[in-house]
């Protein structure tokens, strides 16, 4: 596949991008893949279509699991044309690994990999469309759709339609979507080229109502259907249990994952069945994603004194039930930091739909800016806690041993910065 074709103008953009981004680094106000990717937007509105010219890309979108679900796809598409054992990686891919998800930030990707001929991107959800549109993917995986911020985005139907008429405009795309998941499902219904994987949908409270038709979504086990039309369930041909993934004529392989919980076995299912859409060898590519070990920061242990902690990241009422159903409850203590800055959504109404009462026999603490609210729910729920706004004072409160952190948006992007320099 051709290198991407760049116009004069184009070039220039990339040109002045590499700048600032070099300025950023040299004066110490980040890794300047933002503020790059601004620049070159800014010079030419084109740069992501150009930038996606000559590569076959697959868009990963959703309300939780992007970015894992793009780390896998990344490693597993790593993997096409491989003849080492175990399909060890090869290719470049072209990938926004630090979850920037947004125009700027995939132009970034994309610039930093330029000869790279594969690409696996995070695009937030209402950005799906106009994305596709300039890089023309080849498989778009879509995972869950469940309320985010309540401040921010809007209700989930809308984006749902979204994501439908932007889809209809790619008819042939392969997409790869979450049967389990009633939106996403409606969202690909109509699409000709449909693998239907069953990822998983511990979260049904925003789906209870049929998107199509407005009528009851009734459930039976796994399965689901409208009763307003015949709108119900696809049969899937990837799914997945605790020990093995399933697929296509039989096929059946072991899948031991680094990553903890239930919802990562469903990531990565998509993630497989998304990189064999394009080519990748199947053992390869559940070899390749039962490797990834930590994204972003999430899921790393990290020494601290007399404690180890690990930090998980959750962003909504989905997130945090999955999050906190990973968490190990037989460590010295659970530190769960909210804080309700503008990213993270500053209605925090959410906590109350939250099971936060599975907590026993383990020290909790309440932390964050908003760790005050916090604790008002833990205290409605029954939960045993402590309160130490600081994140890194309440780890180093609890027990010597090892710690569970759980933490909302910038609450953890503070403690990871935090971290990294006490590392």
């Amino acid at each position: 596949m051709p290198k991407p074709t760049m116009t004069l103008r184009g070039r220039a953009a990339l040109a002045a991008g590499s700048a600032a981004r070099w300025a950023s680094r040299a004066t110490g106000r980040g890794a300047g893949a933002m503020i790059g990717g601004l620049v070159a937007m800014t010079l030419d509105r084109s740069i992501l279509g150009q930038l996606g010219t000559g590569r076959r890309t697959v868009i990963v979108t959703g309300t939780n699991g992007k970015s894992t679900t793009t780390r896998m796809t990344a490693a597993a598409l790593a993997t096409i044309g491989s003849t080492e054992p175990q399909g060890r990686r090869h290719q470049t891919v072209a990938t926004n690994a630090e979850g920037a998800n947004m125009d700027a930030g995939l132009v970034a990707a994309l610039a930093g990999s330029r000869d790279a001929t594969l690409a696996a991107l995070e695009v937030d959800e209402m950005h799906v469309p106009h994305v596709a549109d300039a890089v023309n993917p080849a498989v778009i995986v879509l995972l869950n759709l469940s309320r985010d911020q309540l401040d921010r985005v809007g209700e989930i139907n809308h984006i749902e339609r979204t994501l439908r008429g932007g889809l209809a405009r790619h008819p042939d795309a392969i997409v790869v979507a979450n049967c389990d998941d009633v939106l996403m499902t409606s969202a690909a219904y109509d699409c000709p080229r449909v693998v239907w994987v069953a990822a998983g949908g511990g979260w049904a409270n925003d789906s209870v109502s049929c998107p199509r038709s407005g009528e009851v979504i009734v459930r039976d086990g796994v399965d689901w259907y409208s009763t307003g039309t015949d709108f119900k369930r696809p049969s899937p041909q990837w799914w997945y249990d605790d020990a093995k993934i399933y697929g296509p004529d039989g096929l059946e392989l072991s899948m031991r994952l680094s990553l903890p919980g239930k919802i990562n076995r469903g990531n990565a299912t998509q993630a497989v069945a998304a990189a064999v859409a394009l080519g990748a060898d199947p053992a390869a590519a559940v070899a390749a994603v039962a490797a990834v070990d930590e994204v972003a920061g999430r899921y790393q242990t990290v020494p601290m004194g007399e404690h180890t902690a690990r930090i998980l990241l959750a962003k909504n009422p989905a997130g945090w039930q999955e999050a906190l159903s990973m968490v190990d409850t037989t460590a010295q203590g659970v530190v769960i930091s909210v804080n309700g800055q503008v990213p993270d959504g500053e209605d925090l109404s959410w906590l109350w739909d939250v099971n936060f009462e599975h907590f026993e026999g383990v020290p909790v603490v309440a932390a964050g800016e908003r760790g005050t609210d916090l604790a008002v729910r833990l205290g409605y729920a029954g939960v045993p806690h402590t309160l130490v706004h600081n994140t890194i004072d309440a780890i180093q409160s609890c027990p010597k041993g090892h710690v569970e952190v759980v933490a909302n948006y910038t609450a953890f992007l503070q403690l990871t910065r935090t971290l990294g320099r006490m590392q």
